[in-house]
């Protein structure tokens, strides 16, 4: 069995339900290809990693939809693609949080963050968000991106610990090769957290005890 001391988290799609489709949905009503726009620009890495601020990402996107979009209408479509948080997944943080060191790895951005925590606020308003995590890191503010070592090896050393004693949990698989390239070990979220995750977090890991009966 594994020592594993840290367990470090995706949000989207692991934590929180996403469904990105929908926003490209949503733009492709407002007359823009996402992917096309990703293939010729820089802008979506560049909000992820905080080189661009909120304005000057729905200005890009307003530039490229030649001005027949709004900001509010960017927003909107933008932030289609973020859904719900169960709660039973906040009852499974603050478990594995008793046997772990337990961190948030997101690549984000402030738009999605802000409708994030108004979400919270709005549907789970006693819930001390930063309290379920030891550290939370989001892209935009660090300035670094999955699935780039860099990112990873930032938050090694910032919490000065061993990459064979971390796991990383993540629903897009060229971000845990970014984190195995480190000497993390990997787990592959298919589904967001749930009991079988627990299970396999058990399967890997020494002296962890999956129910919380």
């Amino acid at each position: 069995m594994t020592k594993i001391t840290t367990i470090i988290f995706d949000l989207g799609g692991v934590i929180l339900n996403l469904d990105q489709d929908r926003t490209l949905r949503a733009f492709n009503r407002l007359g823009a290809d996402l992917d096309s726009i990703n293939a010729m620009s820089t802008v979506f890495a560049d909000f992820e990693t905080g080189k661009i601020n909120a304005d000057d990402f729905r200005q890009a996107m307003i530039t490229h939809l030649k001005g027949t979009a709004t900001a509010k209408e960017i927003d909107a479509a933008w932030n289609a693609m973020l859904l719900d948080l169960p709660i039973e997944r906040l009852t499974y943080l603050k478990f594995l949080r008793k046997n772990f060191n337990v961190h948030l790895l997101s690549n984000t951005n402030s738009i999605h963050i802000d409708a994030f925590n108004k979400y919270l606020n709005e549907e789970h308003p006693k819930l001390d968000w930063f309290g379920l995590f030891d550290k939370v890191y989001y892209s935009y503010e660090i300035g670094l991106r999955k699935p780039n070592k860099d990112i990873y090896e930032f938050v090694l050393h910032d919490n000065n610990l061993q990459p064979h004693e971390c796991l990383f949990i993540d629903d897009m698989k060229a971000n845990l090769n970014g984190a195995g390239s480190v000497g993390m070990h990997t787990i592959w979220a298919k589904n967001p957290l749930d009991e079988n995750m627990l299970m396999e977090i058990k399967s890997l890991v020494a002296d962890f005890t999956a129910s919380m009966n």
